[in-house]
């Protein structure tokens, strides 16, 4: 599968997708904290998507090889990395987790954003991942420029997070993103700069670290979809999606509610 370079008409379609995207989460925020199930907010993200007009693009999500996914986004608590399938489990203060939401605009058009949320008063190392995985985030975003290189996104992350002795889970990266869920290219959260496809105007993808507070190795839970530190060490990610612009770069998936980017983002 070849890159999709997206025109002007697919740029102005993702801006849409990827906002309405943030939008979700911009509705359930108030909403997490303490005594929540991640049901409740799948149910209550379900019903944002509805009044958007969107829909969700994980609901029934089947690849190769896997069981349909059963929700409307992924919730990812603690020592789970990825793909934490919502449940009735109710969130206690000292929890973290990774919300994820892809919406599926009636146009066809595909929005992917996630956010960390802190469940009450969490713990100093807790709240340290959070934060440096947001930084790790926006230092792969920095990279993007034409003529740059995806592995100068996956160097910047990867040395900064090593830098903090967190480590870089290597299983998952980011992706391509449009008319499809997932396009090329993939988008590493490690690597040497200098090397992968060269950037160039119109391309889109999300840039996506999961980062660890212990080692990065990784196990998959018996559903088939969850993902969780071998460690059980907590687990941290955040997620944009980037546009390649003519001059640098645009993230698509800020919306009012977004926290904004760190002190160091010109």
């Amino acid at each position: 599968m070849s890159i999709t370079i997206k025109d002007e008409a697919g740029v102005a379609a993702m801006r849409t997708a990827c906002r309405l995207a943030a939008e979700v989460l911009d509705a359930i925020t108030p909403h997490i904290q303490p005594g929540i199930t991640t049901l409740d907010i799948d149910r209550l993200a379900a019903e944002h998507m509805a009044k958007q007009g969107t829909r969700s693009a994980t609901m029934g999500y089947q690849p190769p090889g896997y069981p349909p996914y059963p929700a409307h986004l992924c919730t990812s608590v603690n020592h789970v990395i990825c793909h934490g399938i919502p449940n009735d489990k109710v969130l206690k203060k000292g929890d973290i987790v990774n919300v994820d939401v892809t919406v599926i605009t009636p146009e066809g058009w595909y929005g992917d954003t996630s956010r960390m949320f802190e469940i009450g008063e969490v713990s100093i190392a807790a709240k340290r991942l959070c934060a440096l995985t947001y930084d790790a985030m926006w230092l792969g975003i920095e990279q993007v420029r034409p003529g740059a290189r995806l592995g100068d996104v996956g160097h910047a992350i990867q040395k900064f997070a090593e830098g903090h002795n967190l480590s870089v889970v290597r299983e998952f990266c980011g992706h391509g993103i449009g008319q499809r869920f997932h396009e090329e290219p993939q988008v590493l959260h490690y690597g040497k700069p200098g090397t992968g496809e060269e950037l160039v105007p119109g391309m889109i993808f999300t840039v996506e670290p999961m980062i660890n507070l212990g080692r990065r190795d990784i196990k998959e839970m018996p559903d088939g979809w969850t993902i969780v530190t071998r460690d059980r060490s907590l687990s941290a990610q955040w997620e944009h999606t980037v546009l390649v612009t003519p001059t640098g770069h645009e993230v698509l998936s800020l919306s009012a509610g977004s926290p904004p980017p760190p002190a160091f983002v010109q």
